[in-house]
C-alpha cells in the first residue's frame, strides 16, 4: 500500500525528499537493500542472455559460422547495460526520489523495460549484426535492393516465434522486480515520513 505523505512532506522540495529517502536507505532490512541494489543487475543479465540467444538464432537462420566472439560480445553487453540503465531511469531513480507513488505504475514500467530493453532490443540488435556478417562472408543468399525489408521480416518471423517465451519471461521478471521495489520503497517512505518525525530542509 502506498504510504501517505503528510502535508508538510509534500511541501518539501523533491531534492530534499530524495536526500531524506537515501539517508534512510540503510534502515531498510538487508533483503530489501540487496534486492534494490542488485535486482537491476540480474535483470540486465537476463537481457544479456536474451541477446546471446537471439544472436544464436539469427546466426543459424543466416548460416553464419564466423566471428562468434565478435558478434556475441556486444549482443551480451549492450542489452545488459541498456536494460539496467532503462530500469534505473524508469523505476529505481523515480522511487528513490519520491516521484513514483503508484504500485501498478512501478510494475507496468518494470514490465515494459523487460519487454523493450530485455527482449525486443536484443532481437532488433542481432538482426543487422548478423545480416552484415552474412553479407560479408556470403553465407546466405542476399535479397535484391528493393526486397531487403521483406527479407528481414521473413528471417525474423521464426526467431520472434522462438523468442516469445523470453519476452514473456522478461515481462514477468520486470513486473515482479517493479512490485518488490515498490514494496521496499513503501517501507522506506514509512521510515522516512512516519508521524512525529520532523522534516528538515
Amino acid at each position: 500500500m502506498s504510504p501517505v505523505l503528510s502535508v508538510k512532506a509534500r511541501a518539501v522540495t523533491r531534492d530534499v525528499i530524495a536526500e531524506m529517502l537515501s539517508k534512510n536507505f540503510e534502515k531498510l532490512p538487508d533483503i530489501d537493500q540487496k534486492l534494490f541494489t542488485y535486482g537491476p543487475v540480474y535483470f540486465g543479465m537476463n537481457a544479456g542472455l536474451a541477446g546471446l540467444l537471439s544472436n544464436s538464432l539469427y546466426r543459424r537462420a543466416l548460416n553464419v559460422t564466423q566471428a562468434r566472439v565478435t558478434s556475441g560480445l556486444p549482443m551480451a553487453v549492450l542489452p545488459f547495460l541498456t536494460t539496467m540503465a532503462l530500469y534505473n531511469a524508469a523505476v529505481s531513480a523515480p522511487l528513490l526520489s519520491g516521484d513514483l507513488n503508484c504500485p501498478s505504475c512501478a510494475m507496468l514500467r518494470g514490465a515494459l523495460v523487460g519487454v523493450v530493453g530485455g527482449g525486443l532490443y536484443p532481437i532488433l540488435l542481432a538482426l543487422p549484426v548478423n545480416f552484415g556478417l552474412a553479407t560479408k562472408y556470403n553465407t546466405a543468399l542476399m535479397p535484391e535492393k528493393g526486397n531487403v525489408m521483406r527479407y528481414w521480416v521473413e528471417v525474423s518471423r521464426p526467431v520472434m516465434r522462438k523468442m516469445r517465451a523470453v519476452l514473456l519471461l522478461q515481462a514477468f521478471f520486470g513486473t515482479y522486480l517493479g512490485s518488490r521495489h515498490f514494496r521496499s520503497y513503501a517501507k522506506l517512505a514509512e521510515i522516512t515520513f512516519r508521524p512525529g518525525e520532523e522534516l528538515k530542509d
